[in-house]
């Protein structure tokens, strides 16, 4: 999961760097500065294994959160495909961080940016369009990070806000694991109510909900006690709780949702790449509005862009690597690598990938050096043949990890000043109206508006960033794209 926060006790035992240089072992030492940086060749792959192992949850979330949508036509996308399409693009990816990088950063499909892509974009086109556009982010990331303006766009947002758009995406990754477990469901044909409620008739019943339940207050003890691993842990354990249930009990496999939990009849299976090149560069623009297409292009960068460098610069502070500048060490690459990981995302049809925050567990556990995620690179490589053990894990075993998810972006909220009105109205609406329309382009939409208007209002316009500006009038335009249509007699 990609976020800005990082946990300092998980690097407490960690190694100082050295105070003098120390000759390097062999040509793999020199390369990746390993004894340089006051590590070992043992830390790095200690390392590897513990951020693997932290992240390997995306696995089965990233298929179960694509593969429980529909495109505008009613296509799925294939569990195992997408489970192969996850694990190839995060093994080809994080190996290229480690060698071209040198950080101990792993990379993967981003969560939040697979839930727009998944309830957002895909509704809106076909699955081939939606992973043309993640191709057309991530070039485009490229682009700001080849040309600088990056700079410009880091400036433009302000603080607060970013944090917002993160603490409104946990929330609605929340909902939607609330929802995807049948803890919380739609009141069907009811109006006049509320539009959820408790359970599928107002209260919790059946064996695949309390499967859901245990799991939660599973994950959130083993998160209290900081243990590392402690999503994936919990995905297993009530996986194998699942398949135990659905053996003894009367369950109808339906309860269940798209995936029952059963014994594969095999462990290792042969990949199936069958949605790797499955995306159309241009085809979003035959199906959907140019300005559409734009602001979620922009949501896409944004959420991308910003998630990346709060990664990075956490990761690389937790690692001690950064200059007395607070300079990253080789961010130009760091960044272009994570744009160019979100282009084999969409052309993968994997969603967008990105930097993880859960890289702080291997640096936890001594990892200084981009050595580390090349073992992980390989582990993910090695969860291409385990297909089978993924397309288990029902939505309800899997889906705590969402509120575990919601629940870590949403700790970024203590760093809004709330004592600011013009800043803490636009954070709010920023993060109520994301799950409360279902939509995380309205929340950006909102803030922004509410941000730029308090600040005209307060007489203070100028403080307000050119780009912000433009992409506020976008979503004017947006918001109000029925009655221009009206007026403009296009409907």
């Amino acid at each position: 999961m990609p976020d800005s926060t990082v946990d300092k006790t998980d690097s407490a035992d960690a190694p100082p760097a050295p105070t003098a240089a120390v000759p390097a072992q062999n040509a793999v030492d020199r390369h990746f500065s390993i004894t340089a940086r006051g590590s070992s060749f043992g830390r790095e792959i200690r390392g590897g294994f513990a951020t693997f192992f932290t992240m390997a949850y995306i696995l089965v979330l990233n298929p179960i959160i694509l593969g429980s949508a529909e495109d505008k036509f009613g296509a799925h996308l294939s569990g195992p495909q997408l489970v192969t399409a996850t694990a190839l693009v995060a093994a080809v990816m994080t190996a290229i961080m480690g060698l071209g990088g040198n950080l101990p950063l792993a990379v993967a499909a981003g969560l939040g940016l697979n839930a727009v892509v998944a309830f957002q974009i895909a509704p809106l086109m076909s699955w081939p369009d939606a992973m043309g556009l993640i191709v057309i982010e991530g070039l485009l990331i490229c682009v700001l990070v080849v040309t600088g303006l990056r700079e410009a766009v880091m400036q433009a947002i302000p603080p607060a806000l970013k944090q917002a758009i993160s603490v409104g995406i946990g929330l609605f990754i929340a909902f939607i694991g609330f929802i995807d477990a049948g803890f919380a469901t739609r009141i069907p044909g009811d109006t006049g109510s509320v539009p959820v409620q408790l359970g599928a008739t107002g209260q919790l019943s059946g064996w695949p909900v309390l499967v859901f339940c245990l799991g939660v207050l599973l994950t959130v003890a083993l998160l209290a006690r900081k243990v590392k691993g402690a999503i994936l842990i919990s995905i297993v354990v009530m996986t194998a709780v699942a398949i135990v249930i659905n053996e003894i009990a009367d369950i109808v496999p339906a309860a269940w949702g798209l995936t029952v939990p059963s014994v594969p009849d095999d462990i290792v299976a042969t990949p199936d790449f069958g949605l790797v090149g499955s995306f159309s560069l241009f085809g979003a623009f035959q199906q959907t509005g140019v300005l559409t297409i734009v602001l979620l292009v922009f949501t896409l960068i944004l959420s991308d862009f910003f998630d990346t460098m709060g990664t990075v610069v956490g990761i690389s502070n937790e690692a001690g690597l950064l200059d007395e500048d607070g300079k990253v060490p080789n961010l130009g690459r760091v960044l272009l690598i994570d744009g160019a990981a979100a282009v084999a995302g969409g052309a993968a049809s994997a969603s967008s990938n990105t930097s993880y925050i859960e890289s702080a567990a291997g640096v936890g556990e001594g990892a200084r050096t981009g050595f580390a995620s090349l073992v992980t690179g390989a582990l993910f490589a090695v969860a291409l043949f385990l297909t089978p053990l993924a397309t288990v894990v029902p939505a309800q075993a899997a889906a705590p990890a969402l509120i575990a998810v919601g629940f870590l972006l949403m700790a970024q909220v203590r760093h809004i000043d709330w004592e600011k009105y013009e800043i803490a109205i636009p954070a709010f609406l920023t993060i109520a109206v994301m799950p409360f329309t279902y939509s995380i382009t309205n929340g950006i939409g909102a803030g922004f508006l509410a941000y730029v208007v308090i600040k005209t209002v307060l007489g203070r316009a100028r403080e307000v960033h050119w780009l912000l500006w433009g992409t506020s009038a976008l979503f004017a335009v947006y918001f109000a794209i029925d009655p221009i249509e009206q007026l403009l007699g296009v409907k």
